[in-house]
């Protein structure tokens, strides 16, 4: 594992708070992102733009259609940390992944998709009797021990496939898609390279 590493998570729902989670029960200290935060109900819950101050890593799990406005109004506090991408544009003509819109806003962005390509309850269980699933991301060779060590934090088993691989990333989130929803196999479906 990295060191421990504080980590933004933007979004409080089913992704974003069972990353949330899991991160923190691994030592990282996490602060969730809302834009109407509890009333002390968690502590780490906060607003975003206070979330944002300071963090290592950005986890964006809010709504695909929030991310480009996210984006903008945040961009100069997204041009430092690692920015994973978690959220799913699903509904439109164009990729599922937010590369192009975060990548506009801020230019130099440190980009990774991760965290996209299984239903949040793999997230929460990630064990299929005796083994866990493999959690696909991309991003750059620098980022990339980063990103591994939050999806062990998670309990995933990380599977590189190189930087700007959004797209064959995101081809996995389809693939489940297909299995778990169009198959009705159920959503605790995963995915394990056999070497």
């Amino acid at each position: 594992m990295t060191e421990p590493l504080t980590v933004a998570v933007i979004g409080t729902g089913n992704i974003g708070g069972t990353l949330g989670r899991a991160f923190a029960a691994a030592g990282h200290t996490v602060i969730l992102g809302s834009r109407h935060p509890s009333d002390g109900a968690d502590p780490r819950e906060v607003p975003v733009a206070e979330a944002l101050t300071g963090a290592d890593v950005v986890v964006l799990a809010l709504p695909a259609a929030a991310v480009p406005a996210f984006a903008q109004e945040h961009a100069e506090a997204l041009a430092g940390p690692l920015v994973v991408d978690a959220a799913n544009d699903i509904g439109g003509a164009g990729p599922a992944n937010h590369h192009d819109a975060l990548t506009a806003a801020v230019p130099g962005l440190r980009y990774a998709r991760a965290f996209n390509s299984l239903g949040w309850e793999n997230f929460a269980e990630p064990r299929f009797g005796d083994t866990v699933g493999d959690l696909f991301f991309s991003s750059a060779e620098a980022d990339r021990a980063v990103v591994e060590s939050l999806i062990e934090a998670v309990g995933l088993r990380p599977m590189y496939l190189g930087e700007g691989q959004q797209e064959v990333v995101d081809g996995v989130l389809r693939l489940w898609f297909a299995l778990a929803i169009g198959q009705r196999r159920g959503r605790h479906l995963a995915f394990r390279v056999l070497t």
